[in-house]
């Protein structure tokens, strides 16, 4: 027998049905100024979240009907809420290991750093190692004396510390210095001949300084990961686990939802993919395979890893290096460096190995992101993409990213929008690397290539944002500062015509970071089905003066619609 249901009961279900109160929501935010980067309703006062997705954007009124006993109300008071923060480009594990070993950042000369040290070798064994990381010559005070091209000589080191191996690693990560006991592990020796794409710098006598560039840091880097390998694997991924833990409490606190990680090998990967099965991973991860790990190659598809623990893991792309870094004048120039004549850097990696990578990520799905700083390293990456993207037609939306896109040639830029390449930069980097650049490039390469993101952006290319920490500080407000001001800190505005307005900043650091990973249909702006990813500050960062930025506190960060950290009286 079929029921009829007469119009005029249906239309009094229908009303009643309407009437209805939604679910109660898991968590409310309400009272604020929430920028939702949604153009069909860029500004709301509250949002409600359950199941880890946001469920209503809009007024208090209109999210009231989602509050109920168990709700978790978060008043605002007025705040500023805005898609979580995502790091563009940074290395995970290295800010966790950062605070392993000696943060060298803060040395103004390099007598600083040999206290540092000597402090060092008073607490440690016989033998250990002795690693840290941060410093920069062209930021010290004053030159080290003696020196060579800036660059202390290890003697210094090797007199304080004559049995235990020192490593510090410059801030860029593309060179370390290394005392006598570190040579002598990594069998470095005035015969030792330099490794392709580096160098082992040397004195006018011949003998090695201790300062290795490029690729012949591996050397050393090497040699620490041999005695390091020495300890049992439970204390190896205790460690690891520790450095995770670490790394994950840092971005939280700075209000970052997602990380993108440029680079890690399988054994990482193993382990983050254990995490992400097991709920263990407090934020969320989208992760490039380090294309110089042995065993990238055949393990491809075993690792391609999509929203694996709730979308809290995603493997799914490929990490090469074209070159170096400016600080350490490994960055790759069509020219010649204007303070060093004799050099235009280096190409640390094969182009042909890259283009057997690009080969590679087209046949596994996965992206290929590149390093590349130097003007000549970005057109040889742009070339091969070029290539590449012609020989396969039918692949037309590969988002295939160059990482930093700092120094670029004029008649590059217009590539980036034309080839539909990301340009993964690092608004921080242009304030940190400013004080050296011109020295480095000469003015007028300054002026037509470096960190030219309003270039970019005018030609349609997509731009994202992050800090490449543990390069630099991990806080993507300070980032944020750099990309409005391009102001270096005590100093005057640099090339201040290439700056980001405000909304483009805070897209750069979310929606834009989103799509840079194929996840803006789920995350980078706040919209009813996306992930409840939100950070909140305790200032507008869209209105205020310029001089607060700086001191804008993070007050909630909020990961699945639950709160991962709060700022304490919170």
């Amino acid at each position: 027998m079929r029921l009829t249901i007469p119009p005029i009961a249906f239309s009094i279900l229908t009303a009643f049905a309407q009437a209805s109160p939604p679910p109660p929501a898991e968590l409310v935010l309400r009272n604020g100024k929430i920028v939702t980067l949604d153009p069909a309703a860029p500004l709301a006062q509250a949002l409600a979240a359950r199941g880890g997705r946001i469920v209503a954007v809009g007024s208090n009124g209109a999210v009231g009907p989602f509050i109920g006993p168990q709700t978790q109300v978060i008043d605002l008071h007025g705040m500023l809420a805005i898609p979580g923060f995502i790091e563009g480009h940074g290395h995970f594990t290295g800010l966790g290991e950062y605070h392993l070993g000696l943060d060298l950042r803060g040395a103004r000369d390099w007598d600083a750093i040999v206290a540092q040290v000597v402090d060092a070798v008073k607490r440690a064994k016989p033998g250990e190692w002795i690693v840290g990381r941060g410093w920069h010559q062209s930021k010290w005070d004053r030159a080290p004396s003696p020196n060579v091209e800036g660059f202390p000589l290890h003697a210094s080191l090797s007199r304080i510390s004559p049995d235990n191996p020192v490593m510090l690693t410059h801030a860029s990560g593309h060179a370390a210095f290394v005392n006598a006991a570190a040579m002598r592990a990594a069998g470095i020796t005035r015969a030792t001949v330099n490794p392709a794409g580096g160098e082992i710098l040397k004195d006018s006598q011949g003998e090695p300084t201790g300062l290795l560039r490029e690729t012949a840091e591996g050397l050393a880097t090497g040699a620490y990961s041999r005695w390091r390998d020495l300890r049992p694997a439970a204390d190896r991924l205790a460690e690891l686990r520790r450095v995770i833990d670490l790394a994950s409490t840092e971005c939280l606190s700075k209000g970052i939802t997602t990380f993108e990680d440029a680079g890690s090998s399988l054994a990482v990967a193993d382990v983050f993919r254990s995490m992400a099965r097991n709920s263990q991973l407090r934020l969320r991860l989208w992760v490039m395979l380090s294309g110089s790990d042995p065993g990238v190659e055949t393990s491809l598809d075993r690792y391609r890893t999509v929203g694996e623990g709730r979308d809290r893991l995603t493997i799914r792309a490929i990490k090469h290096y074209m070159d170096g870094a400016l600080g350490s004048r490994g960055a790759w120039l069509i020219e010649p460096y204007a303070d060093k004549p004799d050099s235009r850097g280096f190409n640390v990696e094969d182009p042909a190995e890259i283009r057997k990578a690009a080969e590679l990520a087209i046949q596994h799905g996965y992206q290929l992101c590149v390093h590349a700083i130097g003007d000549r390293a970005n057109r040889e990456t742009l070339d091969i993409y070029e290539e590449a993207f012609r020989a396969h037609p039918d692949k037309t939306d590969l988002r295939w990213r160059i990482e930093h896109a700092q120094h670029l040639s004029a008649a590059d830029i217009p590539r980036f929008g034309k080839l539909g390449v990301i340009a993964a930069m690092q608004g921080v980097h242009c304030t940190s690397d400013a004080p050296f650049v011109i020295e480095r490039l000469g003015a007028e390469r300054a002026q037509e290539g470096a960190y030219v993101w309003r270039k970019l952006l005018d030609s349609g290319a997509v731009v994202g944002n992050g800090t490449d920490t543990p390069v630099e500080d991990v806080s993507p407000l300070a980032c944020f500062y750099a990309s409005v001001t391009r102001r270096p800190k005590g100093g005057e505005p640099f090339y201040p015509d290439q700056r980001m307005t405000r909304e483009e900043a805070l897209r750069s650091y979310t929606l834009s970071n989103a799509y840079a990973a194929f996840e803006e249909k789920l995350k980078g702006s706040l919209e009813p089905g996306k992930l409840a990813d939100v950070t909140v500050l305790s200032r507008d960062i869209l209105t205020i003066p310029e001089d607060q930025i700086l001191s804008t506190e993070v007050a909630y960060t909020i990961v699945d619609g639950r709160i991962a950290w709060q700022r304490a009286g919170r």
